[in-house]
């Protein structure tokens, strides 16, 4: 490399330094600016000789992951020293010691933390890798910061990740779509999150980014037209208050717009709150709620609000800090506008998340709402009967519900996950009142333990000391914490019961002349197609394994040797060669991975993919290949937890197979409609109807239509054709 290039290299990095100083949400004092320095020095020494994928100086990645968490997370100088020194340790000649010595010991604990989150296997088995996740958050517990830094570390990386291969960025956009964004949510990181949401997208399915993005582009001018002319109408009602206030429109991030046009079934332009208008006003401390309700009161004295979209955040703010007051009204043009009403304080703990806490903050108060969220979440973490693979997916159910607001007979406020039901309340009352609930009243009146709670609702759960969790249980519940609770409960009871079925077992098999051994107890679980000893010996215990089904068993065992005989008359030969010119044509409608290999598969039935849908191979333990559309519900999390027995598929040949697929239509109903609709789908060739059914309500109509069809073309075109008759409204695969 050229020492002009190197030179200019070395101008630009002593100017990003000067940038991160400058741009430090805190006050960084004279000992901060030394501590950033040192760090900054070991830093550049460190990487010197290493580049990124792109070609650049691999100094830069830690500088930028500093800045975003130096003036987009606002965290202090420990944490900026610690982002800068975040690759040190894994990548270079330092050691954690050497650290240590130069920077102490809270910069080394959370160094140490990042090392080890980043010496995880990307691949490998699933269980593996929730275990693995199950242990970076019991990092948090050591120091929040750590995961933090983390998070700030994976959307540098996001953001540069054109140079990598194409797996690798389906595969790390996968994973933080799964992982990383759910926890920015979390940590009230409300920016962050929609970046790595927006980012990750981006990845997984590049063509609805590019698609989305031409289109809010194209609406931008329009859309800031839009803003002036609401803000127009009330400007005059605030200024006679005379408040100091800014209005300004924010754009729904990429990923919200996408989710909508799937949760809604409707196109881009049917998403009818594509962006919210946000009224931030100055106030002190006293006058803070007051002005945040005198600006509701001007904003419906102009436009009418949506009673059922209110959402006071003020009064209860969220157990992440946040805090505003939402509203939804009927804007210029008969168009519905979210408007969000915060102060500057509330903005900044918005856009900062925890660390704008510690500014606002009462040194006198602990901010209770994150350590007792951090409590839980340790409570959970530690709690070793969970399923690793469970406890990730019932953390981030967890993660990304909304709150609701519920109170004790007492009058003590709670806050729980939206879906919330009454058992659920026991258990985040206290695990024993949840173990020994025998019933619950919601105001006043009893209840079943399903009841879904509402926010406003006051629950009395009652106990008793005879009660005891069942099965049923489960279904019960919402909430990961009770989920647990209930498991652990019920697998202890197992065991109970488990330890008298292998008492009783032993003495029901002596008297058929039995002795319970290793290869007895295999026997038995492979005669009632168990899954492990624990199993057999509950049945038994429980009384679903009887006398006669164990008296069929030693019939059975006698005749084992005469039955392995038939079975090998039975069982015909496997041919040597397999023909593949011979082999049926399903072989020939999916290829897989680069060499475009011919295997057999199966359709999986979560999204029902046909030929010429986009779509991937994976390689299931027990089911050989299944194959799902890129866009299927489980495809996100397939493809982080288990990228490596992903397959990459296409289409080849998709003309001598037949598919089912259904379609959904409505519309206004009328004279003739059904008819209409069957002549345009036998005038279609190459497509067979095989159902139809239609239901009317009050002048409109909805149907479901199951059609056989060859590929998704001839799909496409019959969706076109059907789009064109009168009255027809919309029409969607199921």
């Amino acid at each position: 490399m050229t020492e002009k290039v190197l030179e200019a290299e070395n101008k630009e990095i002593a100017k990003q330094y000067k940038e991160l100083l400058k741009i430090s949400y805190r006050t960084l004092t004279a000992e901060d600016k030394k501590l950033i320095r040192s760090a900054f020095d070991v830093a550049v020494d460190a990487h010197k000789e290493q580049r990124r994928k792109s070609g650049e100086a691999y100094i830069f990645h830690p500088i930028a992951v500093a800045k975003i968490v130096a003036s987009e997370i606002g965290l202090d100088a420990i944490s900026i020293a610690a982002a800068l020194l975040h690759d040190v340790v894994e990548d270079t000649a330092y050691t954690l010691a050497d650290i240590e010595q130069m920077f102490g010991e809270t910069v080394a604990r959370i160094v140490d933390g990042l090392t080890k989150i980043s010496n995880m296997p990307l691949d490998g088995d699933v269980s593996l890798q929730a275990e693995n996740f199950r242990k970076m958050l019991l990092t948090l517990h050591e120091d929040i910061r750590v995961i933090i830094i983390k998070i700030a570390d994976r959307l540098h990386n996001m953001q540069t990740m054109d140079s990598m291969p194409h797996h690798k960025q389906v595969k790390i956009a996968s994973e933080t779509l799964y992982i990383y964004a759910p926890l920015a949510h979390r940590l009230g990181l409300y920016n962050i999150k929609t970046e790595l949401e927006d980012l990750g997208l981006k990845y997984t399915e590049p063509d609805v980014y590019e698609d989305i993005l031409s289109k809010i582009n194209e609406s931008k001018k329009e859309q800031d037209a839009y803003i002036r002319s609401f803000a127009k109408v009330i400007k005059d009602s605030l200024n006679a208050e005379k408040l100091n206030y800014t209005i300004k429109g924010r754009p729904k991030s990429i990923f919200s717009i996408r989710r909508k046009m799937i949760t809604q079934n409707v196109s881009f332009d049917e998403v009818y709150d594509k962006f919210a208008v946000r009224i931030i006003y100055k106030s002190d401390a006293e006058n803070e709620k007051f002005l945040a309700w005198k600006i509701y009161s001007i904003v419906t004295d102009h436009f009418r609000p949506n009673p059922h979209r209110l959402r006071d955040w003020i009064s209860s703010p969220k157990s992440t800090g946040y805090e505003a007051l939402h509203i939804t009204v009927m804007g210029p043009k008969g168009r519905w506008v979210e408007v969000q009403i915060r102060s500057e304080r509330m903005n900044e703990i918005a856009e900062k998340g925890y660390a704008a806490h510690y500014k606002y903050k009462n040194d006198e108060k602990e901010d209770a709402g994150l350590d007792e969220w951090l409590n839980k979440l340790q409570e959970s973490l530690e709690n070793s009967e969970v399923n690793a693979v469970d406890f990730v997916e019932t953390f981030k159910l967890n993660l990304y519900s909304k709150e609701i607001f519920v109170f004790s007979p007492k009058g003590d406020l709670y806050s729980l996950p939206k879906g919330a039901t009454a058992l659920d309340f026991g258990f985040h009352v206290h695990t024993e009142v949840g173990l020994h609930t025998r019933g619950a009243k919601v105001n006043g009146k009893l209840v079943p333990l399903s009841y879904e709670l509402k926010s406003g609702d006051q629950v009395e759960i009652m106990t008793s000391d005879k009660a005891k969790p069942s099965n049923n249980w489960l279904d019960y519940v919402t909430t990961g914490r009770a989920r647990s609770k209930i498991k652990s409960s019920l697998k202890e009871e197992q065991k109970q019961i488990a330890a008298e079925g292998k008492v009783v077992l032993t003495r029901k098999l002596k008297s058929l002349k039995i002795t319970l051994d290793e290869r007895t107890v295999n026997q038995l679980v492979v005669y009632f197609k168990l899954k492990t000893s624990l199993d057999l010996f509950y049945r038994v215990g429980a009384g679903i394994i009887d006398n006669s089904m164990l008296k069929d068993f030693a019939a059975s065992r006698n005749n084992a040797f005469v039955s392995f005989f038939k079975n090998r008359i039975r069982r015909p030969s496997a041919p040597e060669d397999v023909n593949r010119e011979e082999l049926t044509v399903k072989y020939d409608q999916l290829v897989f991975g680069k060499d475009e290999d011919k295997l057999e598969y199966k359709m999986s039935n979560c999204c029902n993919a046909i030929p010429g849908d986009d779509v991937f191979g994976f390689l299931t333990v027990n089911d050989g290949i299944k194959v799902h559309k890129l866009s299927c519900p489980n495809a996100l999390q397939l493809q982080s937890n288990y990228s490596y027995r992903i397959m990459s598929a296409k289409w080849i040949d998709s003309t001598q197979s037949e598919f089912k697929a259904a379609l959904q239509i409505t519309g206004i109903d009328q004279m003739g409609l059904v008819n209409d609709l069957t002549k345009v789908i036998s005038n279609n060739l190459h497509i067979d109807m095989k159902s139809v059914h239609f239901d009317t309500d009050d002048g409109t109509f909805k149907g479901k239509i199951t059609v056989v069809v060859k590929n998704k073309s001839s799909l496409d075109n019959l969706v076109r054709n059907i789009k064109k008759i009168n009255g027809i409204e919309k029409v969607s695969r199921v």
